[in-house]
């Protein structure tokens, strides 16, 4: 089953995208910032065939943008990942979906960490990939990578991401450099306003000290030789969420759950639905 549609929430329209069987289990997918669905377009088809696989696109990505344009006036909310979460709750309830498996990567794991506390109805369990608590305990990038990615060369901004999203392995396989796909790196569509504000939503976002109140089990994956979201992060994720299990992938980079695709897909369905016994 696919299905595409929108969802009325706070301010604006949010499209939302389904597919998978009717009768099997929801599962939330949230993306990185600044992308829509198309982030999952590699893993998604590895869910579908299990999982009620539900999507939808941020504030300012993908067709919530166009919705929004459409209307001629612009969304003035103050975006934030308690926002995003409160959209995500709206699209389950739209959908008549109750609670849901969740699986956050990247701002995504920010948004599912807010909606996990918010509204532990909807969570029925929680994947984080590649994700941060935010605040003072976060550990972010490096100056050399902050540095690199504000780059005015557009290339050399190309060959960063790559190189922080992906093993040179993966990139040499794809056809090197000009060739590299970046359904990762960014919605193309957006404006550099909304790109902006959605840095803003990743960077003021802040649960660690409300990590605790996660009641959902929850796995945390995450890359090794990630230095856009350093591992350390995924180890302050453990710390403060009871009961958590921990998995670092030891070559994985900041999109590795999409380089290891399949592998990293299996983890997380083993751990949503364990194998009967």
């Amino acid at each position: 089953m696919k299905l595409r549609g929108n969802s009325p929430v706070a301010g604006a329209r949010v499209a939302h995208q389904v597919e998978g069987p009717r009768d099997g289990p929801a599962l939330l997918l949230l993306q990185g910032q600044a992308n829509s669905h198309a982030w999952w377009q590699h893993v998604r088809p590895l869910l579908t065939e299990r999982f009620l696989t539900v999507t939808f696109d941020y504030r300012g990505t993908g067709g919530t943008a166009r919705l929004q344009a459409a209307t001629g006036s612009e969304d003035e909310t103050r975006w934030s990942t308690k926002l995003f979460a409160d959209d995500a709750a709206a699209v389950l309830s739209a959908l008549g979906i109750g609670s849901a498996f969740v699986y956050g990567t990247s701002m995504g794991g920010r948004i599912a960490q807010e909606l996990a506390i918010a509204r532990p109805e909807l969570v029925r369990a929680l994947v984080l990939a590649c994700t941060t608590p935010g605040g003072p305990v976060a550990t972010e990038r490096d100056r050399e990578v902050r540095l690199a990615l504000s780059s005015p060369d557009r290339a050399a901004r190309l060959r960063t991401t790559a190189d922080l999203f992906y093993t040179p392995d993966w990139i040499a396989a794809h056809g090197g450099y000009d060739a590299v796909p970046t359904y990762l790196f960014g919605d193309p569509t957006m404006t550099r306003r909304d790109a902006n504000r959605h840095l803003r939503v990743s960077a003021r976002h802040d649960a660690a000290d409300r990590l605790q109140q996660i009641d959902a089990p929850t796995l945390i994956l995450h890359g090794a030789e990630d230095r856009f979201a350093p591992v350390a992060n995924a180890m302050v994720l453990h710390e403060r969420i009871r009961g958590s299990r921990l998995h670092v992938h030891a070559t994985g980079r900041h999109g590795f759950f999409d380089e290891f695709a399949v592998e990293t897909t299996d983890l997380v369905t083993k751990f949503l639905v364990p194998p009967q016994t």
